[in-house]
């Protein structure tokens, strides 16, 4: 789960050429998150198979999803979605199942994302990279921060700090519904209706600053526009090493009312145009030496557990691999579809709108 603002611009061309294009032989379409492949990696493949690979970007699920119906199913190789969008991929047919007999490294993938509840014996997708979302904040500001949600959702903890949430929308309900009690993986309309409305009392607070998704809000946190808000373990640990000075009283927190784990996987659309390269693809990626330089590129927890003795130090440590207790209280972000879908979104937009 990668975001950056930058490339956005970069983005939105990318899809635009991309809408125009004609796939060709001898190249792999490849659609994922703005910065998060490592560039030696793409010429590595280029190299070895004597291809092209031509990458576009997507900077939210909504935008993939969207793409994909708008006929990118058959101008994509390989998708990168997260673990919740990926039944709604499979239902809608927007993706084609694997012959795993094609994937000699298969077997690298570690057994907790072999059966995975998001894909069941992983008939559709292989994991890519995991990782978590948490609370950042200042710790000079906030000293004595508990380890907890409260820091963005009780005013008395927080009375005078600006502060953002999330955009995606389930998380944001997701850790109001972790903070009330009911689970960050909660799914019932009760819960949603409570969570609701903490969301809109939160967000009618004096020190609210917004919706910040990621990346920009990192960049808000090392300026001191904002001193607590959400992002990823391995954005925060990767920007962290860029700039150490803007970052030095950052931390990251996993809070003890639960949060969100979440897995990106790579997955083959249903009419793409060059389904052997994406195999191949796919595989190159599941090699040892290949997963750990992925991983100790962008920061991200590796699900590859051949790639274990590659990894660098800080990989195998918080906040990229989470305590034990912390695993425990982690949980993915369910995946709707339907009438709970509709209702989700009503609400959303609702907290959005008041």
């Amino acid at each position: 789960m990668k975001f950056n603002k930058i490339a956005m611009a970069l983005s939105l061309g990318g899809l635009a050429l991309a809408g125009h294009a004609q796939a060709e032989e001898g190249k792999l379409y490849l659609f994922n998150w703005t910065q998060y492949m490592d560039p030696a990696i793409i010429e590595a493949f280029e190299d070895k198979y004597d291809v092209d690979v031509v990458q576009n970007y997507f900077n939210s699920l909504p935008e993939m999803f969207a793409k994909l119906n708008a006929g990118g199913v058959s101008q994509y190789d390989i998708i990168v979605p997260s673990n919740y969008y990926i039944p709604r991929l499979i239902k809608t047919g927007l993706v084609q199942e694997l012959d795993k007999s094609r994937l000699e490294n298969i077997g690298n993938v570690m057994e907790p994302f072999q059966d995975p509840s998001y894909d069941p014996e992983g008939r559709y997708s292989v994991p890519y990279q995991w990782g978590t979302t948490g609370i950042i904040y200042n710790a000079e500001t906030f000293p004595d921060a508990p380890k907890s949600w409260s820091l963005l959702f009780d005013p008395e903890v927080n009375p005078s700090y600006p502060f953002a949430l999330m955009g995606d929308g389930q998380v944001s309900m997701g850790g109001a519904c972790a903070y009330l009690g009911h689970g960050y993986d909660c799914t019932d309309m009760d819960g949603w209706r409570e969570a609701a409305r903490l969301l809109i009392d939160t967000k009618n607070r004096d020190t609210f600053s917004g919706f910040s998704d990621g990346t920009p809000a990192l960049q808000q946190l090392s300026r001191g526009v904002i001193h607590a808000g959400l992002s990823y373990n391995g954005d925060y640990l990767f920007y962290k090493s860029e700039n150490p000075e803007a970052f030095e009283n950052l931390k990251f927190m996993i809070p003890d009312e639960g949060a969100e784990m979440w897995v990106d996987a790579m997955m083959i659309p249903s009419e793409a145009p060059n389904p052997d390269l994406a195999y191949k693809f796919i595989d190159f990626l599941l090699d040892a030496e290949i997963g750990a330089q992925l991983s100790n590129y962008n920061y991200y927890a590796s699900p590859n557990a051949a790639a274990k003795p590659y990894l660098d130090e800080v990989l195998t440590q918080p906040p990229v691999q989470p305590s034990d207790e912390d695993m425990a209280r982690l949980r993915f972000t369910p995946s709707l579809e339907g009438e709970q879908l509709q209702t989700f979104q009503q609400l959303w937009s609702e907290v959005k709108a008041r």
